[in-house]
């Protein structure tokens, strides 16, 4: 995923997967897509490593780490639904 905003401004995503096992993981990256390709390798998450991602279901950006985490935060605490809700509001468009 492009990075966005000014030149040399870095450009943090909180991102949303949809594992095998029905359940979504929430993290954040500054490559959404190479992060996906850890999961998926089996290199990132322990959670992951159990439950085999399938797919991004959404990526919000952020202009800090901070703001990302914060959000990460938050999306953890919402009920399934809500956080697909979350994620059709930021569908992730795929590289």
């Amino acid at each position: 995923m492009a990075e966005a905003g000014s030149i040399g401004e870095q450009v943090w995503w909180l991102y949303l997967l949809a594992c095998a096992d029905g359940r979504t993981y929430a993290g954040i990256a500054l490559d959404v897509a190479a992060r996906f390709r850890l999961h998926a390798d089996g290199k990132a998450a322990k959670f992951t490593r159990a439950n085999r991602p399938l797919r991004v279901l959404g990526a919000q950006p952020f202009t800090s780490r901070s703001a990302a985490l914060q959000a990460e935060h938050a999306l953890k605490q919402l009920k399934k639904p809500a956080k697909l809700q979350w994620a059709r509001r930021w569908p992730h468009a795929a590289d």
